[in-house]
């Protein structure tokens, strides 16, 4: 006779749930179709070996492991450290599980969360690239970073070292939202050196896991969070990438789901640009500037961004506070990158007297949208 859960917590059917995650071989494809045909964690459990084998593609084998699962202690167990750690789990069928995971075959049927989701975070990039980033990649990062969550879209990325960290860090000293997926128990952050991010990311934003608590960071977990950091977002973004880099299998993750692939183009002698730039071969959208993400997703941002001013420019690469900006800034705006380019040089692509541009170009150094390098260049910020 199967052994029958424990009645010492009350919440019966987060206990039936986590079971289900505790049963070898029973992933998130063969949970979904038991409870599309048995509609409960709990009724599974309860079912007889036969009604098991009746379901489609339930082989004898998993049915038998259903069956036979007696691990209630562990299952306790688990709970009174969720509880304990103050971690919350968010189930496939509950209202807050975000509804572009759900759209995927593999997607968990439990996430453990430190923080919440919000509605706003359907809008989402996901940022990815290199833990051994350049000074270009990090700049890039924090600043691409700052102007998305300056327009309101949520940056999701995994707390990696690198180009994950400065993304998060980026979104957050804009004061946006960012989503971390970790690789593995949310009792175990990692790396370690990211704990105040953690905190930080729980109380701005959520942190989620699919791994149960005390899952060490195992190397071959990390391919299978990056499939969530991609179907938590409208499109992914590569910052720095070598050819073998995990950002790459993110990338692949988003072309599978549909999403947009996005790559910053870099230095053809530098091996953390070849991944990215072999995105761009490969036909990912090339981006310079936040404006080049708007435009492409601007269809799906429409409730959150007036997608008329995308398509037709109007939108800068940064939004200071309302302030107006002429149609001369914005033809520098346009031009400008995160790279020091000289005044000369920028006259002659805009065709305008430097005396004129000279004088923009300080109005939009007060304004904190432009910096002067040396040598009379400038970037935008």
């Amino acid at each position: 006779m199967k052994e029958q859960a424990q009645s010492t917590h009350t919440d019966e059917d987060l206990k039936h749930w986590l079971a289900l995650t505790f049963i070898k071989d029973v992933g998130p494809i063969t949970t979904k179709r038991l409870l599309s045909a048995l509609h409960s964690p709990r009724k599974i459990l309860e079912a007889g070996l036969n009604e098991l084998k009746d379901i489609e593609d339930i082989t004898e084998s998993k049915a038998k492991r259903i069956y036979e699962f007696d691990s209630w202690s562990k299952v306790d167990k688990e709970i009174e450290a969720i509880k304990n750690r103050a971690i919350r789990i968010i189930k496939y069928t509950d209202r807050e599980y975000p509804e572009s995971l759900r759209q995927i075959d593999t997607s968990p049927i439990l996430l453990y969360a430190k923080g919440r989701f919000v509605k706003e975070d359907k809008y989402a990039i996901a940022m990815v690239g290199s833990r051994n980033m350049t000074e270009y990649g990090k700049n890039i990062a924090e600043i691409i970073a700052s102007e998305l969550s300056s327009y309101g879209l949520t940056v999701v990325s995994g707390m990696a070292r690198g180009i994950d960290t400065l993304s998060h860090k980026g979104a957050l000293k804009a004061g946006g939202r960012s989503i971390a997926v970790l690789g593995c128990g949310l009792d175990n952050p990692y790396p370690p050196e990211n704990i105040e991010l953690f905190e930080r990311l729980s109380v701005n934003g959520c942190v989620i896991s699919e791994f149960p608590l005390g899952t060490p960071p195992n190397k071959e977990n990390f391919p299978a969070r990056n499939r969530l950091i991609s179907g938590l977002s409208l499109g992914v973004l590569v910052v720095e990438a070598t050819t073998n880099s995990g950002s790459l299998i993110t990338a692949n993750y988003a072309l599978e789901q549909g999403k947009d692939v996005f790559a910053i183009p870099g230095n053809i002698t530098s091996r953390n640009s070849e991944g990215t730039n072999t995105l761009i071969k490969k036909g990912a959208k090339l981006v310079q500037r936040v404006d080049d993400i708007l435009e492409e997703i601007a269809p799906q941002l429409k409730d959150l961004i007036d997608s008329s001013k995308i398509a037709s420019g109007k939108i800068l690469s940064k939004n200071i506070d309302g302030l107006e900006i002429s149609d001369g800034e914005k033809a520098i705006c346009n031009i400008l990158g995160s790279e020091p380019k000289h005044i000369d040089l920028i006259a002659r692509e805009i065709k305008m007297q430097p005396a004129r541009l000279l004088g923009l170009l300080l109005g939009l150094e007060i304004k904190g949208i432009v910096k002067q390098a040396d040598g009379k260049r400038f970037y935008i910020l």
